[in-house]
């Protein structure tokens, strides 16, 4: 099994009035690409993170396999869930998988 972390900042011209709804749309689209990803298993969003945290918001997922997670970065879903709900509001990327 293989972890796939990513976290994000939200861009600093995100309003903080929008980014409940933000987060809300990122959650469900990011959750409902299980099963129709090959390889992911699941998928846990982290949208309230406690004050010591570096970034705003996280995503969580697990993998059967390492080349899954190149599968998931590639697929067709995947790309139009990010292109549309993440990458338009987020920056300072940071990735981990294990």
């Amino acid at each position: 099994m293989v972890h796939h972390i990513v976290m994000w900042n939200f861009k600093p011209e995100i309003e903080e009035a929008k980014k409940e709804n933000i987060k809300k749309e990122m959650e469900e689209n990011l959750c409902a690409l299980v099963g129709k990803v090959p390889g992911l298993l699941t998928v846990e969003f982290v949208s309230n993170p406690i004050s010591s945290s570096t970034h705003d918001i996280a995503l969580v997922t697990t993998m059967e396999r390492a080349e899954d997670v190149a599968v998931y970065a590639t697929h067709p879903e995947h790309v139009r869930v990010a292109d549309t709900y993440v990458r338009p509001y987020v920056t300072n990327r940071a990735c981990l998988d294990y």
